[in-house]
Parts: structure tokens; sequence; C-alpha cells
């Protein structure tokens, strides 16, 4: 027990107040520091948080609206277009749902009540429905801007809807819209079945990988060509000209010299 009446004694004698003042100035510091520096950082990731929110907010927001324009028209896309335009409704109603926001579900039953009546009018209206899409629009940017204030709209919109329409109401239309996507999908497959497809089709497109495949060959050397056969020329025909006599030319001619024949010698005869 020496040693804590030792460090007893110097804690509270005169020498240790300035070691004990500079130690509580350093801890009172880096308590400060630390938590300045977690407020800072808390305030960072807020903010990330905040726009990493907004930007999903303002994607869903923008692939609602481009469904409305798809929505407007629905009886005019086929098939196809159409599973893909439900694809990108169905993406954006689960981002809105999912964001931390008060009223986002609130907001997507709305968004999907006005999806489904755009698409029900399509048949009917057609062109008339902008004046419908340019208010969709208009409440849902509203939304992203006071979301409070768009979600007691948005429930109020709801509670109206349901009151107004009976179940027997709801089952006509539901009959209805089923009819009708019946008639889209006939009118668009019909003109499939009643046009055969093309059997040349093929053909035509193997003619052209092949020209294709014979032009990206290299020409053959010179060398290994066949010679081509000469065509035989034709003779130019012979023109019959009378041949004219040449002038006679009357020369003296001179007389050859005379050349002396040599003498034979004579026999002689021997006597008996």
């Amino acid at each position: 027990m020496q040693w804590l009446t030792d460090f007893s004694d110097w804690f509270f004698s005169s020498d240790a107040q300035p070691v004990i003042f500079a130690a509580v100035v350093i801890a009172v510091a880096m308590i400060v520091s630390g938590l300045l520096a977690a407020w800072i950082a808390r305030g960072t990731t807020n903010r990330v948080i905040a726009q990493r929110n907004s930007e999903i907010k303002i994607a869903a927001i923008a692939a609602l609206i481009d469904a409305s324009t798809e929505a407007s028209v629905w009886n005019s896309l086929t098939p196809q277009e159409q599973v893909l335009s439900d694809r990108a409704v169905g993406q954006a109603d689960i981002q809105v749902r999912m964001l931390p926001i008060r009223g986002s579900q609130v907001a997507a039953d709305w968004a999907a009540h006005q999806l489904h009546e755009l698409k029900r009018a399509s048949a009917t209206f057609g062109a008339q429905l902008d004046p419908a899409v340019a208010g969709f629009r208009d409440r849902l940017i509203e939304w992203q801007a006071k979301p409070g204030r768009a979600r007691k709209a948005f429930a109020a919109d709801l509670a109206r809807w349901k009151e107004a329409t009976s179940e027997s109401e709801r089952t006509l239309l539901a009959d209805q819209d089923a009819w009708v996507a019946q008639q889209h999908q006939a009118q668009h497959l019909s003109p499939l079945f009643a046009q055969p497809a093309d059997p040349t089709g093929g053909i035509d497109t193997q003619k052209l990988f092949d020209d294709v495949a014979a032009l990206r060959q290299p020409a053959p050397v010179a060398a290994e060509q066949a010679p081509e056969p000469i065509a035989p020329v034709a003779p130019a025909p012979v023109a019959h000209v009378p041949a004219t006599p040449a002038p006679a030319s009357h020369a003296p001619v001179a007389p050859a010299p005379a050349t002396p024949a040599p003498a034979q010698p004579a026999a002689v005869g021997t006597d008996a």
C-alpha cells in the first residue's frame, strides 16, 4: 500500500498540478475531436443516403410516368410490348414501396390504380388521355417534393374510389377488361396464323452468306489461272489490184570476149 500512499501524496502536491492539467486538456481534446468527427461522418452518411434515396425515387417516378404514357395507348401496343411495359411498371412499383419515405405505400397504391384506369380507358378514348397523363405526372412530382401533403391526398383518393365502386361494378369491370384483352390478343395473333412463313427466307439468307464468303476469299494467283482460249481472228479481205507491167529499158548488151580454144597436139606415127 506504500505506492498508493506515495501516489496520493504526489497527486495532491503542487508539483503534480501542471501534469494533471495537461492530461485533462489532452483527454478533453480527444473526446471533443471524436465527437466532432462522428458528427461530421454522420452528416455525410445521411447526405449520401438521402441523395441515393432521392435518385431511386426520381428513377421510380420517371418509370411510372413513362408507364403512364404507354398505358394511355395500351390497346395499340403489341403483346410483347405490353409484357415489357408491365415488367418496367412492376420494378418501379417495388422501388417506390421500398423507399424509406413516409407515404411510399400509399403512393404506390395510388399509382397502380391510376395506371389501371389509363389502360382501361385506352380502348375507347385513346389520344384524349393526354390531360390524365399530365395530371398523373404532376401528382407524382408533387409527392416527390412534399411527401406528407401528397400522402394525405393519395389516401383520400383511394378511399373515395373504394366507396364509389361496389362489388358488382368491380366484377363487371374485371369481365370487361378480360374481354378487351382477349380481343386485343386475337387481333395481334390472327395475322401470324393467316400468313404462312416464307419458305424461301432461309434460302435467301444462306445465299447472302455464300456471297459474302465468296467476296472474302483471296483472289487466285495469275500463274494458277487457266489460259483463256484465244478467239480466231478472221482474215482481212484481200483487194485484187491489177499489176502494172514495169517499163522495159533498152540497154545495150556488151558482147562477151572470145576466149581462144587450146591447140590439140598432133599425133606422131612410128614406123613399124
